[in-house]
């Protein structure tokens, strides 16, 4: 199967237009064009699960439309949504804040979906989908450090108790680097998809990796991309895998396998 991750900023695009004619005015200005242009790699990507960081569900920026819902229609996928304010956030009664969230697309069964928040830091949704194999979990931290890390102590809680492998994935936030991930990931056993540490922020030029897919050790994963794609201010991120106990092949230096497309 193939996984894609994606902060799209809400579509809005980066470069001098999104600064013009004040800084970050770009998050106030129409998104559909950028959409479409983000639509048409997802579908060259033809990804089996989605996950969509900074989705607009409907603000004037969208035009009223649900971004998730409407690149779930073009790949004719299934879709879950969710703000990523909880509903007694103040977030929830200010304009364009209350309708920012992060959203899963798939064309897999769909067994169940919850919904969590974090009880620390701003950003505190995490997403819950079970399907059939595995399940997801769709996170984006807080910009605070020590907001976090207790997330990070949430996230193990919610992902211990689940009984399949695992797919955790999300912006970190982490600029720190790995080391704040280091507990994390000991406590729950995961994998970094990305095993070589390529960066994938900002997008005009990576120098941190602030997104990550982590996995259950059942799941192997057979390739892994970060494609150079300049529609956010995040590149995307996408990986191949397998579950079970089939012995992957081993990725070349470069984090690349033989015969694999590449969507760079």
């Amino acid at each position: 199967m193939r996984f894609l991750l994606y902060n799209i900023r809400y579509a809005a695009g980066i470069g001098r237009h999104f600064h013009l004619p004040v800084p970050y005015s770009g998050y106030f200005k129409h998104t559909n064009g950028n959409l479409k242009k983000i639509v048409n790699f997802i579908k060259l990507v033809n990804p089996d699960i989605t996950g969509l960081i900074e989705v607009d569900s409907g603000s004037f920026r969208s035009e009223k439309n649900n971004q998730a819902e409407a690149v779930a229609w073009e790949l004719q996928h299934d879709h879950v949504y969710k703000s990523k304010s909880s509903a007694s956030s103040m977030a929830r009664k200010v304009p364009l804040l209350n309708k920012q969230g992060n959203a899963i697309l798939t064309n897999q069964e769909i067994v169940s979906q919850k919904f969590h928040y974090f009880r620390e830091g701003v950003k505190r949704l995490v997403i819950e989908l079970e399907l059939a194999d595995l399940s997801v979990f769709l996170v984006h931290l807080s910009l605070k450090f020590r907001h976090r890390q207790y997330q990070l102590q949430d996230l193990y809680t919610m992902t211990n108790s689940v009984k399949k492998p695992v797919i955790v994935a999300g912006d970190f936030n982490a600029f720190k680097g790995d080391r704040e991930l280091e507990l994390f990931l000991a406590a729950t056993g995961l994998k970094n998809a990305n095993s070589n540490g390529q960066p994938s922020h900002p997008s005009r030029a990576p120098r941190r990796q602030l997104d990550y897919i982590f996995h259950s050790p059942q799941i192997q994963i057979t390739d892994f991309q970060i494609p150079q794609i300049k529609l956010s201010d995040h590149t995307p991120l996408v990986c191949e895998f397998e579950i079970g106990s089939k012995k992957s092949p081993d990725p070349d230096p470069a984090g690349r396998r033989k015969n694999k497309t590449r969507f760079s």
